[in-house]
């Protein structure tokens, strides 16, 4: 049990925990929503898989470059509304009208054009996505000094993001909807609107309502000028090198790219399994079951798994927490192999909760963790601090990962010969992407556990480090 009893002044408000929350909600809605429309891009509008996973990967590695630059941007920034929440209100604009527009598909239109349409407004769509989510993962870090109240609201924002993945799989569903839209290409238009309204309303909640430190104790900010562009430019290399030298951080982030990506690489073999092998490739008999699948899911990770994930964060530390819940989302991942039975098809539910502990405690935990270690970067390395910059880095890992996991995800559908034009799939197509379905998580979590195993930083390490800063610069 924890010996630290939390300060009130480290508490943050239920307001800014609800509204940093909602920006994390949206910030989880946007790529839970592009992978049922992207799914659709092969469904409705006929395009090869391997086209539509490069449409989810190229740009997320623009993405994933321009992340350290905006989280320099952003840790340098200073302005009466302060570092991070101007850029949050600017990126969800830019985000949410891109979004819209980007799903405005005709279907009479071939998939070469459909292809480059959607690349190009991709590329603005990333653009804005990090001008929003950079700085809204460096204001996380910095709402608090605690070590547990940390995880706390790390847990929060992440029970409240989980809702975005009760939606996504309605929105699978809600589009194949005769009853509701004539055509699933129509589904697809409207539902992008509905869906980029939504985000947008989200994502500006942080900035309205969220409080930034007191910038008066910080120290060592650069000038953001191009005039200045050279010597930015450097300190920035600089700043990633130091934070790329911290060995903790290195764990956290290879820890991250290994369970996050594993998951990515099958997230949608699900959908293909549920429909084409338990259902045979029938839409109308598979129902709702996929939609239900999925918002279990969900709703498991929301209720069940993070707030357990948070009281034993709590108990046991940070680390052992995320080696105890990775260890048992392999169970459940196995599970998969004789939970999806064509013969007993609610047995797919049986191996949910399992799994959940995989995704539920990663984000809680390693971004409660990161924080930490943003503080052991200022004691080791001094002003400025580097919020912004951590997360843009620790994005940019998992981005980079997240665009060859698509990739792969990809090539996998490839190579077991998915076709699809077919309106059922070979017996053999469907064992060999089950096979893979199993696999590639389990081993991805085998080695996240074994990269963790080591990692150092504990409650009674961080509260040092904290003292000896305070000690130093006061607090801020």
């Amino acid at each position: 049990m924890s010996k630290y009893k939390t300060a009130p002044e480290d508490i943050v408000p239920i307001v800014q925990k609800f509204a940093f929350g909602a920006g994390n909600l949206a910030n989880q809605l946007f790529p839970a929503a592009l992978g049922a429309f992207m799914y659709y891009l092969v469904v409705a509008y006929k395009m090869d898989p391997l086209d539509a996973a490069l449409l989810s990967s190229i740009p997320r590695l623009m993405d994933a470059i321009t992340d350290p630059i905006m989280g320099y941007i952003t840790d340098n920034t200073r302005s009466k509304w302060g570092r991070r929440k101007p850029y949050i209100f600017l990126g969800a604009f830019i985000t949410g009208i891109t979004f819209m527009i980007m799903w405005q598909l005709n279907p009479e239109d071939s998939s070469a054009f459909h292809f480059w349409y959607i690349l190009t407004l991709s590329f603005v769509f990333y653009i804005g996505y990090t001008i929003f989510a950079t700085p809204l993962i460096g204001l996380g870090y910095e709402m608090t000094s605690d070590y547990n109240e940390r995880t706390r609201l790390m847990a929060s924002s992440q029970i409240i993001g989980q809702i975005a993945w009760m939606i996504a799989p309605w929105i699978w569903w809600v589009i194949a909807q005769p009853n509701i839209f004539p055509t699933q290409t129509q589904g697809v238009r409207v539902v992008a609107v509905i869906t980029g309204l939504v985000c947008l309303i989200l994502a500006v909640l942080p900035a309205l309502l969220c409080k930034e430190i007191d910038q008066t104790n910080l120290t060592g900010q650069s000038e953001l000028s191009f005039s200045a562009l050279k010597e930015n430019l450097s300190k920035l290399f600089k700043g990633m090198k130091e934070i790329l030298m911290n060995l903790e951080f290195l764990r956290v982030c290879g820890a991250t790219f290994l369970v996050f990506n594993g998951f990515q690489i099958v997230a949608q073999f699900s959908l293909f399994i549920i429909v084409y092998y338990m259902f045979n490739g029938d839409y109308g008999a598979a129902g709702q079951w996929p939609a239900w699948y999925n918002t279990l899911a969900a709703a498991s990770t929301m209720f069940i798994v993070i707030p357990i994930i948070t009281k034993m964060a709590e108990k046991w530390g940070k680390k052992n927490a995320f080696l105890i819940s990775t260890s048992i989302s392999i169970i459940g991942y196995t599970m998969k192999w004789w939970g999806f039975n064509p013969d007993i098809v609610w047995l797919m539910f049986i191996q949910i909760p399992f799994m959940s502990f995989g995704i539920g405690g990663l984000f809680t935990l390693m971004m409660s963790m990161t924080a930490d270690l943003c503080d052991l970067d200022e004691l080791n390395n001094g002003m400025p601090r580097k919020e912004g910059t951590f997360g843009a880095v620790y994005w940019l890992m998992v981005k980079i990962g997240t665009a060859l996991a698509l990739g792969i995800s990809g090539l996998i559908l490839k190579i077991v010969g998915w076709d699809q034009n077919a309106a059922t799939q070979t017996m053999e197509t469907l064992t060999q992407l089950r096979i893979a379905d199993v696999i590639v998580p389990v081993v991805t979590a085998g080695l996240a556990v074994l990269v963790m195993w080591n990692y150092s930083i504990s409650e009674e390490r961080a509260n040092q480090i904290r003292k000896q800063l305070v000690a130093r610069r006061g607090k801020l």
